[in-house]
């Protein structure tokens, strides 16, 4: 397997720097590591001289930015022409890195949810109305602004159309070009501790670990998956990340699943211990 790792972008030949420390495993591991141009990547006709210097003819996994379904087509298509083969299809890709491609396997685990395509008001009040009144948190297909909590997330109550509205439009403007989809409502759930990020590899649940935005908070020792398990298994996905966090009444919830290439890996969380779980070995 080669690891692909964006590169530096002002020392192109060097991965980097967010994503040096996986590259060193990796090379520590055995595995074959080169670096892609990100920048190109992300523009339409730049994928063939993104993956200039990836070596022809191996299957490989990407860990780098995130990337738009459409660019990482592309992206598959160029390592294709060299005779690479990336694990994740476009098609995995898009399930794993987009709400509506996973939310239906997870539904009896997660917060009831209704989405748009596109950002239409009146869409978005069909939307509305189908998780009736009471609070819900407001995101795209892939992203939420939770760090936008009070303007651009929460939603106090979904009966109020306008005052709704009105934070579905703050959202819009500060993803601006980065907006995906369309909009995503979620019931909103009393979460009462920090998230964790769980690892998936080929279904199985390979690492588990603090979520980047609480990297110190360490999960529990003992971490009971049997009950996601299956439904992780159902996704029949390669290499995924499962979000959970422990709500009020006890019980574990699935906040967010992504594709592993682009989820982050927070720095309390060893570089060797997620290209072991790649790999196959026990972590």
């Amino acid at each position: 397997m080669m690891l692909l790792i964006p590169g530096d972008p002002l020392r192109p030949r060097r991965p980097d720097e967010h994503f040096a420390p996986e590259a060193s495993a990796a090379r520590e591991a055995g595995l074959t590591v080169a670096v892609v141009d990100h920048d190109a990547l992300a523009r339409s006709d730049g994928a063939d001289r993104a993956v200039a210097a990836v070596p022809a003819g191996d299957t490989a996994v990407y860990r780098g930015w995130m990337l738009r379904s459409e660019q990482y087509g592309g992206f598959v298509d160029a390592l294709a022409r060299r005779g690479v083969t990336l694990r994740t299809t476009v098609g995995n890709y898009q399930r794993a890195h987009e709400f509506p491609g996973w939310y239906p396997a997870l539904t009896a685990v997660t917060p009831r949810s209704a989405w748009t395509t596109g950002t239409d008001r009146t869409d978005f009040d069909r939307a509305r109305r189908a998780l009736d009144a009471g609070p819900a948190v407001l995101r795209d297909h892939v992203k939420s602004m939770k760090h936008h909590w009070d303007e651009a997330a929460f939603i106090p109550d979904l009966g109020d159309a306008d005052a709704a509205w009105k934070v579905a439009n703050r959202f819009r403007q500060l993803r601006e070009d980065d907006f995906v989809g369309g909009f995503v409502l979620r019931e909103f759930e009393d979460f009462t501790s920090a998230e964790v990020r769980t690892w998936w590899v080929a279904g199985r649940c390979a690492l588990v670990g603090p979520h980047p935005d609480t990297p110190h908070d360490r999960p529990p020792q003992r971490l009971d998956l049997d009950w996601l398990t299956p439904l992780v298994g159902a996704l029949n996905l390669p290499f995924v990340t499962v979000d959970l966090a422990l709500r009020a009444d006890g019980a574990w919830r699935v906040v967010e699943v992504g594709d592993g290439q682009v989820s982050d890996r927070p720095n309390s969380v060893a570089p060797s211990a997620l290209i072991a779980a790649l790999v196959g070995e026990p972590g």
